[in-house]
């Protein structure tokens, strides 16, 4: 059992982190923001179910995550409000439109594949972790993130103007 001042300290050590991942979901810093509080405030009404305090974070990631994913199921479209480069050079804007790809990219993943690539790779989750996380077994997370990393590889080379390393 957590209490509250245990819950209370672990978001506020974790909140830029929450948000980080919300807003890769969400792609909208005031909808991160109201996922963050929606998963802070349904973790707060269930902290008592919590048995063990080691497994507070990945119990968290799971509310998040499963938060993350219902607010785009009840969103039809994402709109980007950032101006897009129209070409792309070898200059600063060249970084910036590899990103975008990679962003883009991430996009066309289903929610199941998306979240293994975001826990791997932008939370730096150990693959055991993210099973814990996502409640699904070992074996899945790995053919999870293959089948992810091969088609961000197709999609990222048929990108015109975008290099992978």
């Amino acid at each position: 059992m957590t209490s509250d001042q245990e819950f209370v300290s672990f978001v506020k050590e974790n909140q830029a982190r929450f948000y980080r991942l919300a807003f890769s979901y969400v792609k909208n810093s005031d909808d991160a923001l109201d996922v963050v509080q929606e998963a802070v405030l349904k973790a707060y009404e269930k902290r008592h179910t919590l048995r063990q305090d080691d497994t507070m974070r990945t119990w968290f990631y799971r509310i998040l995550i499963n938060t993350s994913i219902d607010a785009l199921r009840h969103k039809q479209r994402v709109l980007y409000t950032d101006m897009v480069p129209e070409e792309s050079g070898s200059g600063p804007e060249a970084g910036v439109l590899d990103t975008m790809a990679l962003s883009d990219a991430l996009e066309r993943l289903s929610p199941e594949l998306k979240s293994v690539v975001l826990l791997r790779f932008f939370e730096d989750m150990k693959l055991m972790e993210i099973a814990q996380v996502l409640g699904i077994p070992l074996s899945t997370v790995k053919n999870r993130l293959y089948r992810a990393l091969s088609l961000l590889r197709t999609d990222l080379t048929a990108e015109e103007g975008c290099e992978l390393s």
